[in-house]
C-alpha cells in the first residue's frame, strides 16, 4: 500500500493543519547546508544553547534533546514556537550548556516570584525568556532557550512521583486542546509526608507564584508526568542556605535529612535513634535547638528551626557541637496573666482559597503587631491578598529576604507573631 503525503489546507484550523503549516515554514526558513528535520517534527526544533554560567565551578556537560516519541502529537506549540533569548529564532545546538544544581533552579524561579514576573504567552523577562509556564521551567532549567510543554521533556527523563526532588518538574500536555490545556509547573518539595500536596514554583496569570499545590494538579491531575532535568549537577555541602521554607511541620524534602545527618555528626545522635529521615518531626526541632544553645543562643535564635547561621556553622563544621547531656530549653518569657500562644495549624490553612478560623487569628494579631495597613476591610476567614501582604511585611520587618519572606506564614513566623 502506498501512501501519499498531503499538504495542509490554508483555510482549515485543526491542531492537525495548524502544525503541518508550520513545520512547513520552518522547513522554508531553514538555510542551505542544514539538515532537514523530517514531517511535522520540523515544528518543534530543539536548542541545547549556552546556558546561564552559575554554580562557580560547576562542570560543563553536553545536553543534547532527544528525539520526541513517535506517537506523540505534534500540535502548534501553545507557549510559542521554541526560541531564543527576546524571541530570537533558535538554532541548532552548537555548545556545552553547564550543569545547574537543585539549589540554582530554585533560586532562579524564587527570582521570578520575588519580582512577580507578569504572565505572557509572547512577551520576554529581562532575562531574556518568555514569561509563560514552559519559558519559566526554561529558564529554571538554564537552558540557553525558551521551550515549549512539548519540547522541554526532550531536555529531561521521566521520573516516579516518589523520586520528586526540588528543581524537577510536572508537565500536562493536552493533545486535543494544546493552546488552552497544557501546563507546566517547577516541583519544590513536599509538604505533608503522605506526598498529597507539594510547593509548587509555577508561571500563572497574572504573575510568578508559589504555593501549596494537591498533587499533582488542581485539574487534569492525572495527566501530569514528573520530569528531572538531564543537566542536573551533584549538590555539595558548600551550597548555600535553601530557604527556612524547606523546614518545620509538614515538610518532606532531601534538606530535612541533610539537616539531621549534619546535626549527627555534631553530637546530635542522642535524638535520632533510628537515623535522620527527611520528613520532619520533633525529633529534628530538638535537635536543632540542642545545638543552636551550644552555641550560647537563646530566644528565638534558639527556637529549633535552622536558619542561615546554624546551616553556615553545620555546613562548615564550625561552632560548638551538641553536648552529651543536651541543655535544657529555656522558657520563652511571657507577661504575666498572657494567654499561651496557639498551636501553629499547618501551611495548608493558608493560602489562595483557604477560608477557616486559623486565617481570621492570623490577620487579628498582625493588626495587633501593627501589620495590617493592606487590609481595606476585615481581616476575615478568607484568605485574601491582603493577608499575605500583610505577613510579608511583617516578615521583612524581621531582615528577611527571598523565600523566608513570601507571605505565607510558617512555625516560626506563627512563633514570632504569638510569642
Amino acid at each position: 500500500m502506498e501512501f501519499t503525503e498531503v499538504e495542509p489546507d490554508d483555510r482549515c484550523s485543526c491542531p492537525g493543519c495548524a502544525a503541518r503549516r508550520l513545520a512547513r515554514s520552518h522547513a522554508a526558513r531553514r538555510p542551505v547546508g542544514r539538515p532537514a528535520v523530517h514531517g511535522a517534527r520540523r515544528a518543534a526544533v530543539l536548542v541545547a544553547a549556552v546556558g546561564t554560567a552559575l554554580g562557580g565551578a560547576t562542570s560543563a556537560i553536553a545536553v543534547t534533546p532527544r528525539a520526541a516519541a513517535a506517537d506523540s502529537p505534534a500540535p502548534t506549540t501553545p507557549q510559542g514556537e521554541v526560541s531564543g533569548p527576546f524571541g530570537a529564532e533558535a538554532e541548532q545546538p552548537r555548545a556545552l550548556q553547564r550543569a545547574t544544581t537543585r539549589e540554582e533552579i530554585i533560586a532562579r524561579a524564587q527570582r521570578w516570584v520575588d519580582q512577580k514576573v507578569p504572565y505572557s504567552m509572547s512577551r520576554y523577562w529581562s532575562d531574556g525568556y518568555r514569561q509563560d509556564c514552559s519559558g519559566f521551567i526554561s529558564m529554571a532549567w538554564g537552558l540557553g532557550s525558551s521551550q515549549t510543554t512539548w519540547t522541554l521533556p526532550n531536555f529531561a527523563d521521566r521520573i516516579g512521583k516518589d523520586e520528586l526532588q526540588p528543581g524537577d518538574a510536572l508537565i500536562y500536555n493536552d493533545s486535543s486542546s494544546p493552546q488552552g490545556g497544557s501546563h507546566a509547573v517547577l516541583f519544590g518539595g513536599w509538604t505533608d509526608s503522605s506526598h498529597t500536596r507539594y510547593t509548587a514554583y509555577e508561571q500563572t496569570s497574572p504573575n510568578t507564584i508559589r504555593r501549596s499545590t494537591p498533587y499533582a494538579y488542581w485539574n487534569h491531575s492525572g495527566s501530569y508526568l514528573p520530569y528531572r532535568y538531564r543537566g542536573l549537577a551533584a549538590t555539595t555541602d558548600e551550597a548555600s542556605f535553601p530557604g527556612l521554607g524547606w523546614f518545620g511541620p509538614g515538610q518532606t524534602n532531601p534538606y530535612v535529612k541533610r539537616l539531621g545527618e549534619m546535626l549527627v555528626a555534631r553530637g546530635g545522635g542522642q535524638f535520632y535513634p533510628e537515623g535522620p529521615h527527611s520528613a520532619w518531626s520533633e525529633t529534628d526541632r530538638l535537635a536543632t535547638q540542642a545545638f543552636q544553645l551550644a552555641q550560647g543562643w537563646r530566644g528565638t535564635e534558639a527556637d529549633g528551626l535552622p536558619g542561615k547561621d546554624t546551616w553556615a556553622l553545620l555546613v562548615s563544621g564550625r561552632g560548638s557541637a551538641i553536648p552529651a547531656a543536651p541543655l535544657p530549653v529555656p522558657p520563652v518569657p511571657r507577661l504575666p496573666g498572657a494567654p499561651a500562644a496557639p498551636a501553629f495549624p499547618g501551611v495548608d490553612a493558608f493560602g489562595p482559597g483557604k477560608v477557616n478560623a486559623a486565617v481570621s487569628l492570623l490577620g487579628e494579631q498582625l493588626v495587633r503587631k501593627g501589620y495590617g495597613a493592606y487590609y481595606a476591610v476585615g481581616p476575615g476567614a478568607e484568605w485574601t491578598e491582603s493577608d499575605r501582604r500583610n505577613v510579608e511585611a511583617f516578615q521583612l520587618a524581621q531582615g528577611w529576604r527571598g523565600t523566608e519572606a513570601d507571605g505565607y506564614p510558617g512555625p516560626h513566623t506563627w512563633r514570632l507573631l504569638f510569642g
